[in-house]
């Protein structure tokens, strides 16, 4: 039987990427994507199915799991990989405005679709929930005054993804003692439009940990921050 994936935001970068790579293991990868016109070109191109999906509205989401409920019966893999960035400065300089709309995206969203998936992953007899994530959403790398991001301050950004890690780790506790597992990877400052193509590796590169956290055996691990090179600190 098909495996059956959903990629969030994966109509460009590394959701792009994910799926195709995904899609190379023979899986089935469903583009997810908000712009229906960018979600189904890319799906067209990589020859998969697409859903509309907007992880910041919940009848979105709500329409996306009875869709894949309806087309598949189940779901094997999620990649919760939508996710925003807003320049922002010093905190002192950032705005409350600012942090809610990237947290609508990179953290409500991803329990809205997480939430949704759910029953659809119980059914899987390996469901594998995967977290885009990022280093600068490490606290104890943030405070390293010797590591390369130390000068980089992104408020909204940065806590945002610390507090998907914790999201990471709560839902990994709750299905502790299921088949499906649950992990946040840090795909590395990848060439995105979310950083301007400033990034030093290519979205190939990026989505490779991903795509191997999404594909772990039954002997695999559960909460864990990781990337390419190995653990990072929570």
């Amino acid at each position: 039987m098909v495996a059956v994936a959903l990629v969030t935001g994966a109509n460009k970068g590394i959701g792009f990427e994910i799926a195709r790579q995904l899609a190379g293991q023979g899986i089935t990868a469903i583009v997810g994507a908000r712009d229906e016109e960018r979600g189904r070109a890319a799906a067209e191109r990589l020859g998969l199915p697409y859903v509309r999906l907007d992880v910041t509205d919940a009848e979105s989401v709500g329409a996306a799991a009875k869709w894949i409920e309806q087309e598949y019966g189940t779901l094997d893999i999620l990649i919760n990989n939508a996710g925003i960035m807003i320049p922002d400065g010093p905190p002192s300089r950032s705005t409350a405005a600012e942090a809610r709309q990237v947290y609508e995206t990179n953290v409500f969203g991803v329990i809205e679709v997480t939430n949704a998936m759910l029953p659809l992953l119980r059914r899987s007899p390996a469901g594998r929930i995967v977290n885009v994530s990022s280093e600068r959403g490490s606290i104890g790398g943030s405070l390293d005054q010797g590591h390369p991001l130390w000068p980089r301050l992104n408020l909204a950004y940065c806590s945002s993804k610390a507090a998907l890690n914790m999201i990471t780790a709560s839902y990994a506790k709750e299905l502790w003692d299921t088949p499906i597992k649950v992990n946040a990877v840090d795909p590395g400052w990848v060439k995105t439009d979310i950083n301007h193509n400033e990034g030093i590796k290519t979205p190939e590169e990026g989505a490779a940990p991903i795509v191997a956290m999404a594909l772990l055996d039954a002997d695999g691990p559960t909460a864990t921050f990781v990337r390419h090179e190995g653990p990072l600190p929570w």
